[in-house]
């Protein structure tokens, strides 16, 4: 599973990008969330606030009760605004 992020997800977590293997209990997108939110503390601090990430897998919009699996790409990533 491929893990991008972006904007302050990005500075938060010190990565742009992981490949990871997730514990074969982690199967919706809010179990990946909770996961991820416990790897690091950055992880922990740009995760915590849920309501100011977007996620999609596979580019395609998700919710928290999504399913992921293995070979998915995620991005997370803060509301997009327009100008």
């Amino acid at each position: 599973m491929k893990v991008l992020y972006f904007a302050w997800l990005k500075t938060k977590t010190g990565v742009g990008e992981e490949e990871l293997s997730p514990p074969a209990g982690v199967a919706t997108v809010a179990q990946l969330l909770d996961w991820l939110e416990a790897r690091s503390p950055g992880h922990g601090e740009a995760l915590a606030d849920r309501h100011a990430i977007r996620i999609a897998v596979n580019q395609e919009y998700a919710r928290p009760g999504d399913p992921v699996k293995a070979g998915d790409e995620i991005a997370l990533f803060p509301p997009v605004t327009g100008g």
